[in-house]
């Protein structure tokens, strides 16, 4: 990592996507989240009072900035050269709230990195930042952590890198600053729509999850369409069905939207229809919670009960040559995904962000009979 221009852009990002009154003054003049450089004597003197050589990411950063502020969303400050200890003895709260997630599992390779940790995090809202100097690799990097009040157990990283790599994408998936970042993930986003169209499933998938991490709800709605066909178990499509909704209003025309009313809505419906239980809702409940969709899931509730809203599954010669193989061939799932992939040809996108034949996992048919090796199949097909 070349620290300081990347935590140079990180610093003008947060500065650009403060509200009015939100600017802390002295970030504002500096122009800078960080603090002046560390020395190597005051890193050596932490490292003595440590008795341990601090990693090498970790040092390279303080000797660029000698603590952070605003890391991610929820740290509000990180501890410095005079303050990093160990947070059994700083913070000893932590792990014994959470001891009994190891206790459970004694036998655990890497043990317990909360009762060994290296507490980096000073301020934050219920999230703490700490470094293991029990899992070294083979660079002398020590795995990096974060835990939250409301998470399941500590999230692990390779390094204090990939820990401020991934605070830096929750600061944008929340904040959504403007600047060179989000323009670059979107153009990354449409490469991603093209390598998908283009039959390289792994490499748009790869790519559309980065994505989303920065926020960018359009990759949320093209990676949904792909996970839908690829992991067919009913918690992740129920799990892709949730972040395209809610990713949905996002697109200011989604009423309109023929990607949402003809391939979605449809999905949700079926979703609905397979999986409604006493008290649990399904996706099409919650969703119908939001104001803005009540309205157009009411009005397509409507059209199926007069009859009126026959699933179509995609442009009309695509559609007809998928009821044509409906026809001849529901009682024989491989011939039938055979025809699917033969008609693929004739399948045309409706929207720019429509980069698979949803409308398919609607109709029960087609849904109970795709598996991941078919859904595989037909992604790497080149297509629209």
């Amino acid at each position: 990592m070349s620290w300081r221009p990347w935590l140079s852009r990180w610093s003008q990002e947060w500065i650009r996507s403060r509200e009015p009154g939100q600017e802390d003054p002295e970030i504002l003049r500096e122009g800078w989240l960080g603090f002046a450089p560390a020395s190597e004597e005051a890193i050596a003197a932490a490292e003595g009072r440590i008795g341990r050589t601090l990693p090498p990411s970790y040092r390279e950063f303080l000797l660029t900035t000698d603590g952070w502020r605003h890391a991610g969303v929820f740290v509000d400050q990180m501890r410095d050269t005079s303050d990093i200890g160990w947070l059994r003895d700083i913070e000893p709260f932590w792990e014994e709230s959470w001891k009994d997630l190891f206790d459970e599992n004694p036998a655990a390779e890497d043990g317990n990195p909360l009762g060994r940790g290296l507490l980096i995090s000073r301020e934050g809202d219920a999230q703490i930042l700490f470094l293991d100097p029990g899992d070294v690799d083979a660079e002398g990097e020590w795995a990096a952590y974060i835990l939250s009040s409301w998470s399941d157990g500590p999230r692990r990283f390779a390094s204090f890198t990939a820990l401020m790599e991934d605070l830096y994408a929750t600061f944008h998936n929340i904040d959504q600053p403007e600047g060179q970042t989000r323009d670059d993930w979107d153009t990354a986003v449409e490469q991603a729509r093209a390598a998908a169209l283009a039959g390289a499933v792994d490499a748009a998938a790869q790519l559309l999850e980065e994505a989303e991490k920065f926020g960018r709800d359009r990759a949320t709605v093209l990676r949904a369409q792909l996970q839908m066909f690829l992991n067919r178990e009913r918690m992740d499509t129920t799990q892709s069905l949730r972040r395209w909704v809610a990713a949905a209003p996002g697109f200011a025309n989604f009423r309109d939207d023929p990607l949402f009313t003809a391939e979605l809505l449809p999905m949700l419906f079926a979703d609905h229809a397979a999986n409604a239980r006493p008290y649990q809702s399904t996706v099409l409940q919650t969703a119908m919670l939001d104001e803005r969709m009540h309205l157009v899931i009411g009005e397509y509730q409507a059209r199926l009960r007069r009859g009126g809203a026959e699933l179509e599954f995609g442009n009309p010669e695509f559609n007809a040559l998928i009821r044509q193989a409906l026809r001849e061939h529901a009682d024989d799932p491989d011939a039938l995904w055979e025809a699917v992939g033969a008609a693929l040809v004739r399948w045309r996108p409706r929207t720019p962000d429509h980069i698979a034949p949803i409308a398919l996992l609607a109709d029960p048919i087609l849904a109970a009979t795709l598996t991941p090796e078919r859904g595989r199949a037909l992604l790497s097909r080149p297509r629209g």
